[in-house]
């Protein structure tokens, strides 16, 4: 399949990619060139195999997809990435798309949109499924209505960054060299200054108003 569409699985559960593999090899445009069970291995495996898409899970021991998203991109590999994920991790949309991905889709989609998602994201569009979309668009109208002359402090605009970045509360310890219960009461002051619920709506803002980068 000399002008088929090269595909790299990359999931942690051999299952989910023997599920990926049985039903993207009966299309005839698409070819499975590789797996990978993280994401170390997954670039690796893109840098070896050169596929056009690669389809990655987001939790994954070791290597995460996001941090495999960033190893790509700083590699300058040409792959475009497909985030294949569960329901469960909504809060990772903006930190993938910040990270390089070409489209988000859920493991429940339809197996012929996943198709179609791969081949509008190997045509350079970005793929959001539906109910992510939603979700992001709900949050923003939400988000659009806080003011823009709340003051935050010089460190919490710094803490907002790295929210909107995907950090934990104990890698924003470590970057910038704060006791992780200091960290707390800054995501506490922030989210209660910008009077949001939680820290995907934290994130959400801050990508909306430029504080992130």
């Amino acid at each position: 399949m000399a002008d088929a569409i090269k595909v790299l699985l990359v999931d942690d559960h051999q299952v989910v990619r023997r599920g990926l593999r049985t039903f993207l090899e009966v299309q005839d445009d698409i070819e499975v060139v590789g797996e990978a069970s993280d994401g170390s291995e997954g670039v690796a495996r893109a840098e070896e195999l050169k596929p056009d898409i690669v389809l990655m899970d987001v939790k994954m021991p070791g290597m995460d997809g996001i941090d495999a998203l960033r190893k790509l991109r700083e590699l300058a590999n040409p792959a475009r990435v497909l985030i294949v994920t569960s329901f469960t991790e909504q809060r990772t949309v903006v930190p993938a798309l910040r990270a390089g991905a070409a489209g988000y889709v859920y493991k429940d989609v339809d197996p012929d949109a996943l198709a179609g998602a791969i081949r509008s994201v190997h045509a350079g569009h970005v793929v959001l499924q539906s109910e992510v979309a939603n979700a992001l668009l709900s949050q923003e109208e939400a988000n659009s209505v806080q003011s823009r002359g709340v003051s935050l402090t010089e460190r919490e605009r710094e803490v907002l960054g790295l929210i909107a970045d995907g950090r934990s509360n104990r890698e924003i310890a470590r970057a910038l060299v704060l006791s992780e219960k200091t960290v707390k009461t800054h995501v506490s002051n922030i989210l209660m200054k910008l009077d949001l619920a939680d820290r995907t709506q934290a994130a959400l803002w801050a990508v909306r108003h430029g504080i992130a980068d």
